[in-house]
């Protein structure tokens, strides 16, 4: 049985998410409507890819064929939206972050289990192929025991492509919960839970000018820290070290690095489905065939599963106990950067 999904938010990601929900995963979902204040954009893509459409996020969430709602909006309106969905009995997929506070998140989630509906959250590209290599390559013992990580993504920052980026330096924003959702579900998915964290933060620029249109030449206030290092201690004893950032305009540090002690793993780029894997045991690095069919940009696989569990009556994979999580995470390293403390992070209930 499919799933009816409507999707609220039509921005620069949802256009991917509609082709591959109403081309790709057709035999899992359908997309029965869409919705967005912005009457231009919402009659754009009601066109291109033939639904129905409504004004707003609360006439979305009442439709009677709409099962799923995938929220698209930016950050610091996905608790709202998925609260109203949840408690009108709708399943949720949020983008990421889940929520802007662990409070929205924790409410958010007691809520669904009450009205005994699912939430799910982005990101999906652990799913692809590239991470779900890695995964398999690392519990079939090739790295030997896992010992440490890195990972870096390091930019000047979204001003310079994005047609809004304004959201990306206000609360909820930032290198860390803009990017940061990919790497620390990659490293979960791959190492296990992470249980205590250190970190520093800065904020070298309080104002970012726009260099894409249509905004070009406007100025954006920073009100996140741009620049997080941070140390991650796994559950396993593994440690971990990782670097956010909006301010290195260039670097030649890899993604993501698996230390362990019969060897190393280079993960791909945990913000893409793909590879390439590369794994070095001895004098030189090897390129490893990818395992999944998922391999270019398939967002959407996330929600995709969610439903196809709901159908099968298991749990999902890019739940909301994960995204939380790495929610946790992240604010326990903002708040160790702002106490000079560790962060002991939340068990997982």
């Amino acid at each position: 049985m499919k799933q009816r999904v409507g999707v609220v938010g039509i921005g620069n990601i949802s256009h991917i998410y509609l082709q591959n929900l109403t081309e790709i995963f057709t035999k899992q979902v359908q997309v029965t409507a869409i919705a967005d204040p912005q009457a231009d954009k919402l009659e754009q893509a009601a066109l291109e890819f033939s639904l129905p459409s409504f004004p707003n996020a609360q006439a979305l969430i009442a439709s009677p064929d709409v099962d799923i709602v995938l929220n698209l909006t930016p950050p610091h309106l996905h608790f709202q939206i998925a609260l109203d969905a949840v408690k009108a009995g709708k399943h949720i997929y949020n983008e990421k972050p889940l929520c802007i506070a662990r409070q929205e998140a924790e409410e958010l989630l007691k809520t669904a289990a009450e009205n005994k509906v699912r939430v799910g959250c982005a990101p999906d590209t652990f799913l692809g192929a590239g991470i779900q290599t890695c995964s398999k390559l690392i519990n079939d013992g090739w790295i030997g025991r896992p010992l440490a990580a890195t990972a870096f993504m390091m930019q000047s920052g979204p001003e310079s492509w994005h047609p809004n980026p304004d959201f990306f330096y206000k609360k909820g924003g930032g290198p860390l919960f803009d990017v940061g959702p990919y790497y620390l579900t990659a490293l979960v998915t791959m190492l296990g839970p992470i249980v205590r964290v250190c970190g520093f933060a800065s904020m070298p620029f309080k104002t970012r000018t726009i260099k894409s249109m249509p905004h070009k030449g406007s100025t954006i206030d920073v009100e996140v820290p741009t620049h997080v290092a941070a140390t991650l201690e796994f559950s396993s004893g593994a440690v971990g070290t990782m670097v956010m950032s909006f301010d290195v305009p260039y670097h030649s540090m890899p993604c993501i690095e698996i230390y362990g002690s019969e060897g190393t793993l280079r993960v791909p780029d945990p913000n893409t489905f793909g590879g390439p894997v590369l794994l070095r045991r001895n004098d030189s690095w090897v390129e490893i065939p990818l395992i999944g069919e998922f391999t270019g940009n398939s967002r959407g696989l996330g929600i995709t599963e969610m439903a196809e569990a709901i159908t099968e009556g298991r749990p999902h994979r890019a739940s909301g106990k994960l995204a939380y999580h790495v929610l946790d995470i992240m604010h326990g390293i903002h708040d160790a950067a702002s106490s000079g403390r560790y962060y002991k992070v939340k068990k997982s209930k």
